[in-house]
């Protein structure tokens, strides 16, 4: 019989090959920040012993997904507290809830009541009301586009997104 989690999580780890977002399952012997969830040198370790929030994948992958390769690849455990980073958990956000109307999961899935100081219900209604919250930094990064710009450039915005994956540095 197969793991009821790892069934759980097919779908996203199919996603998460298809946009080359590197993972691997295997055990973790630390703490971490997100229990069964560790970054190490760009790739996402899932030990599904831990893990205790399956749509908390989807937010670590947004981490890796919104930063250029050139960071992407060396980022490793709790990422320190720099404005880099600090714009990262926002992209994370608006990624992740992205990739949830993408995959049709239920937005809760990632913004539980056991994460975001349990603002998780907050975060969605926020995007489900057309809020932005990360959205003009993955515009940045050329990710996707707000309204305005999608309406311009004839194109759908977000939640839509252009591309999964940051593939250079924003000049």
């Amino acid at each position: 019989m197969m793991n009821p989690i790892l069934e759980q999580i097919i779908p996203i780890l199919s996603f998460l090959d298809r946009i080359g977002v590197v993972y691997r399952l295997s055990k973790i012997d630390c703490h971490t920040f997100l229990p069964g969830l560790k970054l190490s040198e760009g790739t996402l370790i899932i030990d599904l012993e831990q893990l205790l929030y399956p749509g908390d994948i989807l937010h670590e992958a947004g981490h890796l997904a919104c930063m250029p390769p050139e960071i992407r690849k060396g980022m490793s455990d709790d990422l320190e507290n720099s404005d880099l980073h600090q714009g990262g958990e926002m992209m994370a956000i608006a990624w992740s809830y992205a990739a949830c109307i993408h995959l049709e999961l239920d937005p809760a899935f990632v913004f539980h009541e056991e994460g975001y100081k349990s603002g998780g219900k907050n975060i969605i209604e926020n995007f489900q009301q057309g809020g932005n919250m990360g959205v003009p930094l993955l515009q940045w990064c050329g990710m996707t586009f707000d309204k305005n710009q999608a309406e311009k450039l004839q194109t759908k915005p977000f939640p839509h997104m252009q591309v999964w994956t940051c593939e250079a540095r924003p000049q």
